[in-house]
C-alpha cells in the first residue's frame, strides 16, 4: 500500500515537471486595422499657400508621428510655421497595428505670411531666399584668437574651456579662409567654398529650433577635418552677428567649438 502511495505520489510529480517545461505559447497575433490607403492624412493651411501649417492624421486605430523634414511632432496633429516656400512633403510614420507604415502628404507653400522663430533669421537672414554667408571669426593665420578650438567632450557647458587653441597658437583649418552660406530657396540649401576663390560644394540643412542642433548633410562646414562624419552640430550660440558649434566628441575623442561671424 505504502509503495503504491509512493508511486502515485513521484507520477504527479513528473506530471507537474513536465507541465512546468511546456512553453506557453501566445498565438494572438497583431492584425492591421487598415491598410496604407486607407489611412487619412489632412493638410490644412491658415491662409491660402500660406506657411501655417496644420498637419493630421484621422484614421482611428492607427499611431505614429509626423516627420516634417526639419524635426518630427509626435502626435497624430501638430501645427508648425514652415520656413521653406515651395512644394514640400510631410511623411507620416506610424503603425496599422500588424505592420508599420510611411505615407506622404503634398503641402504648396508661396507665401511666408507667418513669421519665423528668429533663429531662422539669425542664421539665413530675413531674406530667406537670398541668404547669409558666415566665416570664421578670426584668422586666416594663427592670431591669438579662440575661433576653433579642442574643448572637453560630451558637456556643451564647457565649450569656452580651450584645451588646445589650436587655430589662435599655431595651427588654423586649411579652410580657414573660406565660407559657409545658408539660404531657403526652395529647401534648406547649403554651400561649402574652402577659400574665397573655389566653386562651392552644395549640400542641405536643418536648423532644429527646439533642440538648439544644426544639422549639416553632403558637404562639411568649415573647419570640419576635426571629423564629424554625422554632421550634426551642437548650437551654444545663434545670434544676428554670431554663430558658434559644438562637438561633443569629435574624431580623435574630444570636444571641439567652432566660432562664425556674418561675412
Amino acid at each position: 500500500m505504502k509503495v503504491n502511495k509512493i508511486i502515485g505520489l513521484w507520477g504527479s510529480v513528473l506530471i507537474l515537471l513536465f507541465s512546468a517545461c511546456q512553453p506557453i505559447e501566445d498565438r494572438e497575433e497583431l492584425e492591421n486595422t487598415t491598410d496604407a490607403d486607407g489611412v487619412k492624412l489632412v493638410a490644412t493651411q491658415a491662409t491660402a499657400g500660406g506657411n501655417l501649417v496644420e498637419l493630421s492624421m484621422e484614421t482611428l486605430g492607427v499611431t505614429g508621428y509626423w516627420d516634417f523634414n526639419l524635426g518630427k511632432g509626435l502626435t497624430d496633429r501638430i501645427e508648425i510655421v514652415y520656413p521653406i516656400p515651395g512644394a514640400t512633403t510631410f511623411t507620416y510614420v506610424g503603425t496599422l497595428g500588424g505592420e508599420f507604415f510611411s505615407k506622404t502628404i503634398d503641402v504648396q507653400i508661396d507665401t511666408l505670411d507667418h513669421a519665423l522663430n528668429q533663429d531662422w533669421y539669425d542664421l539665413v537672414s530675413e531674406e530667406t531666399s537670398v541668404g547669409k554667408t558666415w566665416v570664421f571669426a578670426g584668422g586666416p593665420g594663427a592670431d591669438g584668437g579662440k575661433w576653433w578650438y579642442m574643448s572637453p567632450p560630451d558637456d556643451p557647458a564647457s565649450w569656452e574651456t580651450a584645451w588646445w587653441n589650436a587655430a589662435g597658437d599655431c595651427c588654423p583649418p586649411g579652410d580657414a579662409a573660406g565660407k559657409m552660406h545658408f539660404d531657403l530657396d526652395g529647401a534648406g540649401n547649403y554651400t561649402y567654398y574652402s577659400d574665397t576663390d573655389v566653386e562651392g560644394e552644395t549640400g542641405s540643412f536643418v536648423l532644429d529650433v527646439a533642440n538648439q542642433t544644426l544639422q549639416v548633410n553632403g558637404s562639411n562646414i568649415l573647419g570640419a577635418e576635426q571629423g564629424n562624419p554625422a554632421g550634426l552640430y551642437t548650437i551654444i550660440s545663434l545670434t544676428e552677428d554670431e554663430l558658434i558649434l559644438y562637438l561633443a566628441n569629435n574624431a580623435g575623442g574630444t570636444g571641439w567649438t567652432w566660432v562664425f561671424k556674418p561675412e
